[in-house]
């Protein structure tokens, strides 16, 4: 999936000269890793890559994680004129998406921010709609989509879990 992802986002872009990939904690960090590692096999290019945590400029962080935990934004390049790749596992109401554009607008004014996902379970609330999508998985709303990356999980996979 990724190595048809990595193929999409080449040629949407005819290059990889002037991308950057830019990871959502915590998985979406690992999955742009392994995205960079793809396109430096295919291009020969070594892209910027960064992290973002983006709770601080969630609009629902109170009301669904109670006390937040902050991890590291790290952006060790000038995302000005860069197209970049926000990358994650899972999208689901789109706050999360529209919160990583408010942080990264903080940072500069990127030539654009395309956002590939590896999943997307439905019940969007707002109008954002990845760019670069591995797969459709639509579940119910009492249905949960966990996925696992090796570097960080121990393992690779995709669960669905039933909560509440």
């Amino acid at each position: 999936m990724l190595r048809r992802l990595c193929s999409e986002v080449l040629e949407r872009s005819s290059g990889a000269g002037d991308l950057a990939l830019l990871g959502i904690q915590t998985r979406g960090v690992y999955i742009a890793e392994r995205l960079k590692r793809l396109i430096r096999d295919v291009e020969g290019v070594d892209v910027p890559i960064g992290k973002l945590d983006i709770t601080l400029y969630r609009d629902d962080t109170a009301l669904k994680m109670g006390r937040a935990v902050v991890k590291e934004t790290e952006i060790p390049f000038d995302i000005n004129e860069k197209r970049i790749i926000l990358v994650d596992d899972v999208i689901f109401t789109g706050r999360t998406a529209r919160a990583a554009l408010d942080e990264i607008m903080d940072f500069g004014r990127p030539r654009c921010v395309w956002l590939l996902t590896l999943l997307d379970r439905g019940h969007r609330e707002l109008p954002i709609e990845p760019n670069f999508l591995g797969k459709r998985i639509p579940t119910t709303l009492k249905e949960w989509l966990l996925v696992k990356v090796k570097e960080y999980d121990g393992e690779d996979g995709v669960y669905i879990e039933e909560r509440g």
